[in-house]
C-alpha cells in the first residue's frame, strides 16, 4: 500500500465527518468515540464502508464493537490487523 494506514484513516475520518470536525493531531491516544460529536452511529457506518471500499476490508458484522472506535490507534491497529 503506497499510501500510510495512517493518511487513509484520515482522509476516510475527514470524509464521513468533515474535515473541521477531525483533530489537527491523530496520535495513538487520541479520543474518537464520544469525544467528536459528528462521530455518530451513521458516521461510524460510512467509516467502515468507506474501509471495506477503499482498503478492499472484509469486515464482519460479529467484528464491529465500539473498542474500534475509543481512540485512534484502536481504529489503526484494527485496520492493520485486517490487511495483515
Amino acid at each position: 500500500m503506497t499510501v500510510s494506514v495512517d493518511a487513509a484513516l484520515r482522509g476516510i475520518l475527514e470524509s464521513a465527518i468533515g474535515k473541521r470536525a477531525v483533530p489537527a493531531r491523530l496520535d495513538d491516544g487520541t479520543e474518537l468515540l464520544g469525544a467528536i460529536p459528528e462521530l455518530d452511529s451513521m458516521a461510524v457506518l460510512g467509516i467502515l464502508t468507506q474501509l471495506q471500499d477503499d482498503l478492499g476490508l472484509q469486515i464482519d458484522d460479529d467484528e464491529v464493537s465500539a473498542e474500534i472506535f475509543q481512540t485512534f490507534g484502536d481504529l489503526r491497529r484494527f485496520v492493520e490487523a485486517k490487511l495483515a
